[in-house]
């Protein structure tokens, strides 16, 4: 396709070539061939005229036509040696250069201006001078090459540093603002707690709002209602029956408090809730209210305040000592050689050293060590 555009625009410019040059032969006819075309009037130099363009354009036309693919050819193969070398060239010196030519032809044509009107050489003045200075003016910007990016990069670099102060002092004021609206409010300013699907589902979160011990507001994202409806619709019993309970909970939620909010905002780039759910944290500077002990650990590492429900159920579970005493029922074989397995009331798993052999009795243990974890906390102990 190029080629063909390529000969199409070579053969145009020898035709468009024919026709200039037959209009200005048109007058030495009768110098050269004895016949004065002037004498037939208005229709006969018109016919002569349409006729010598006419011959003109065929006859250059056809030339520039039989030319074109070895000129076309030239050109892509010289087109293409320039390719490579400018592909080799870093950006910053074909810029530079670009630069460098520009100047130098502005010059040029400042300079050859007032010679122009001379007869003979002067039109050729202003091409000579664009030729010289044009050369020069990209071997020295070649040569200033640092200097003319160190200038850029500063003007760059300061407007950037313009425009982050101008956005930290827009930012500054947005904040103090805030500030000031809270505490017309007549209340302290409380971190947002966004709430995850698991920990909706768990249904503590209702009683421990009751309680008074968290303040601010209850964020719900709209991409994990979007979970529970995707829940609530599933053909698996179990998963319908959490995602009814998780929507009845934010229901119930809202109609007891006013700072139980939806929030609106998504991330359509993001598949994942959790991912959703600590980017949100980070976007807004909330809290993650949650029990899911991965989403803990990641929300931690990327410095998003996490409040675990689990950890407030150890924190407030009564404390058992080393070397206390208590009375289990053990209710089945641990995972290692004669250790059985009891519960607390609460639901705290207690391995017992040598108590397998006991399975299905009530027995006396003692103590030995307590593992406190974001999962829960487990007790181990042996048969006294």
């Amino acid at each position: 396709m190029i080629k063909k555009l390529i000969n199409f625009i070579v053969a145009a410019i020898f035709a468009v070539t024919g026709l200039i040059i037959m209009e200005n032969l048109l007058p030495q006819v009768p110098t050269i061939f004895g016949y004065d075309i002037y004498k037939n009037g208005f229709f006969g130099i018109a016919a002569a005229k349409i006729v010598s363009g006419v011959v003109g354009i065929f006859i250059f036309g056809g030339m520039g036509w039989a030319l074109a693919p070895y000129l076309t050819h030239l050109i892509l193969r010289y087109s293409e040696r320039m390719a490579a070398v400018m592909d080799r060239a870093p950006t910053s010196d074909i810029m530079v250069m670009i630069f460098g030519i520009g100047v130098g032809l502005i010059l040029a044509n400042l300079l050859g201006a007032p010679f122009a009107r001379l007869p003979i050489v002067g039109p050729y003045i202003p091409l000579f001078l664009s030729l010289i200075f044009s050369v020069v003016g990209a071997k020295v910007a070649l040569r200033k090459h640092q200097d003319l990016t160190g200038y850029f990069n500063r003007v760059a670099n300061a407007r950037a540093v313009k425009r982050e102060t101008k956005a930290a002092e827009k930012a500054a004021k947005a904040e103090k603002a805030l500030e000031e609206a809270q505490k017309a409010e007549g209340r302290v300013f409380s971190q947002d707690k966004l709430l995850d699907t698991s920990v909706i589902i768990d249904g503590r979160i209702s009683d421990i709002w009751k309680t008074g011990f968290l303040e601010g507001r209850l964020v719900v994202p709209h991409f994990v209602l979007d979970e529970l409806q995707r829940m609530s619709d599933s053909a698996d019993d179990l998963k319908r029956a959490k995602g009814r309970r998780g929507l009845d909970l934010i229901a119930q939620l809202q109609q007891d408090n006013k700072q139980v909010v939806v929030e609106q905002t998504d991330f359509e780039d993001i598949p994942e809730v959790d991912s959703k759910l600590v980017k949100l944290a980070q976007a807004q500077h909330a809290a993650i209210i949650t029990n899911d002990f991965n989403l803990n650990k990641v929300a931690s590492i990327q410095g998003i305040t996490v409040l675990n429900i689990n950890d407030l159920a150890n924190a407030v579970k009564p404390i058992v000592a080393p070397g206390e005493e208590l009375e289990v029922m053990l209710v089945k074989e641990g995972k290692s050689t004669g250790q059985a397995v009891a519960y607390l009331e609460d639901g705290t798993m207690i391995v017992v050293e040598g108590g397998r052999r006991l399975v299905g009795e009530k027995v006396p243990v003692a103590v030995t060590s307590i593992l406190q974890t974001s999962a829960g906390r487990m007790i181990f102990a042996k048969v006294k």
